[in-house]
């Protein structure tokens, strides 16, 4: 049993076959998840040796942070079809259905830290806010 290597396996599972279009690229992308593979051993066998850590350990704990960081990325991407895309924010039913998410739950998925941070990274206000916008207020403070 070799542990890092599988684990770099599930982390990079080489595509299917038929499942790569054009299909005459599927021998690239097999040599990039193969290379890909090779890589995340080599980061695993390292971690796991300078940290004296379990590499199964490290590696759910490497997938919660990149789950986290996707989660934060999507409250931000939802703040901005909501708050910065013009006078017509996109539907709620239209951003559930993208994001997996329930319409209720888009109304409550994202707050004044994403919009602010949204706001910081777009380089303008919201469009849409009644309120006072989050970073106006810093500004006027």
């Amino acid at each position: 049993m070799d542990l890092i290597g599988d684990l770099a396996a599930i982390r990079y599972p080489l595509p299917p076959p038929g499942s790569v279009t054009p299909a005459d690229l599927y021998f690239d992308a097999c040599e990039q998840a193969e290379r890909l593979r090779a890589e995340e051993a080599e980061r695993l066998e390292a971690a796991s040796d300078g940290l004296d850590a379990d590499p199964l350990l490290l590696a759910l704990e490497d997938a919660k942070a990149r789950k986290a960081a996707a989660d934060a990325e999507i409250r931000r991407l939802l703040a901005y079809g909501r708050e910065f895309h013009g006078t017509r924010p996109y539907r709620l039913e239209s951003l559930a259905q993208a994001s997996g998410m329930t319409v209720s739950g888009i109304r409550t998925a994202y707050g004044d830290d994403e919009i602010t941070e949204v706001a910081r990274e777009v380089h303008r206000e919201p469009n849409r806010r009644t309120a006072k916008s989050p970073t106006k207020e810093a500004h006027d403070g």
